[in-house]
């Protein structure tokens, strides 16, 4: 079941980031997939194997000095980041990220969101630069 859910996700991901893209020249890196690749189940925690890529949509590579990360947030706090390398158009880079979580926790109820930042320089963002999960 969850593998079904991060599967739709991915599909998701890539809708808004294509449909946004008109708008912006150069590179456009942004999330275009979020899905959960494994769960590991200890006596009091859960822990979710998540796997986020990022991929440059536009027609123009990053500059080699651009300093970016994927945050990893949950109700807008930033809980980890991963850096990611300037990417070539169409270039694709995966981060995996660990979640624990309560065992006990609820199923459905917990969003975790990956969202770019970039520290330098600046980038045009398409609208599918950021996508999640729920678990």
């Amino acid at each position: 079941m969850i593998r079904a859910v991060g599967l739709s996700l991915v599909f998701f991901a890539l809708v808004p980031g294509a449909a946004a893209a008109q708008g912006c020249d150069g590179a456009r890196p942004a999330v275009t997939a979020v899905a959960i690749s494994g769960v590991t189940h200890t006596p009091y925690l859960d822990l979710y194997h998540v796997r986020a890529t990022i991929t440059n949509l536009g027609s123009q590579p990053q500059a080699a000095n651009v300093l970016q990360f994927v945050d990893v947030v949950q109700y807008d706090r930033r809980l980890d980041d991963r850096g990611v390398p300037p990417l070539r158009p169409g270039e694709s880079y995966t981060i995996t990220y660990v979640w624990p979580r309560s065992s006990d926790a609820g199923k459905m109820t917990s969003p975790l969101n990956f969202r770019i930042r970039w520290v330098q320089p600046a980038a045009c963002v398409p609208g599918g630069a950021s996508a999640g999960i729920t678990v």
